[in-house]
């Protein structure tokens, strides 16, 4: 017997789909990937009116004006990502997970909104090696600094600062491969 779709296959096996569902997915991942490019953008716009029509134009070298836009673009891409996830999640719900609550939306909108402006700070940071190198490496090496730089935030035990909902969206059950016999 092989495994996947075949003839013998039955409706109930693959799982209900309908081409509605499908259709209501496919416009629903279009819109999201859309938020993320135009944050992206918006991200970029800010991060450009930051080192060069601002206060921190001083502080921002010319070589280090790519490492900013590296910030921009991870800074606004997140929160352009995780805007719309957030209000899906607060008009859809299930038994299993209910609707996220108005306050809950907007705590975890602010949170994205925290770890965007946490990547533009450390592009800034990054920034600073403009002083020292050329600008093709202080570009390569902002990309690792403000890709990497989230891993210290998911390593924080979010659960006991009382912010156990912040980790995601998805409800990831814990006992998903344990049975009760």
């Amino acid at each position: 017997m092989s495994v996947g779709s075949g003839a013998g296959e039955s409706q109930a096996q693959n799982g209900g789909r309908s081409f509605a569902g499908n259709l209501a997915f496919g416009v629903g991942l279009l819109l999201v990937l859309a938020t993320m490019t135009l944050g992206g953008y918006a991200g970029v716009g800010l991060a450009l009116g930051l080192s060069d029509d601002s206060f921190l134009s001083s502080a921002v070298p010319d070589d280090g004006r790519n490492a900013v836009v590296v910030g921009g673009i991870g800074g606004g891409g997140i929160v352009g990502l995780m805007l719309p996830l957030i209000l899906f999640a607060a008009v859809r719900g299930t038994e299993e997970k209910p609707r996220l609550r108005p306050g809950e939306a907007l705590l975890k909108m602010l949170g994205a909104l925290v770890v965007g402006v946490y990547l533009l700070v450390v592009s800034l940071v990054a920034a600073q090696l403009g002083w020292i190198l050329p600008k093709g490496l202080v570009t390569l090496l902002s990309v690792f600094v403000v890709g990497f730089s989230w891993m210290p935030l998911a390593l924080i035990p979010w659960e006991r600062l009382g912010l156990g909902g912040m980790a995601g969206l998805i409800d990831v059950s814990r006992d998903r491969g344990s049975s009760d016999k």
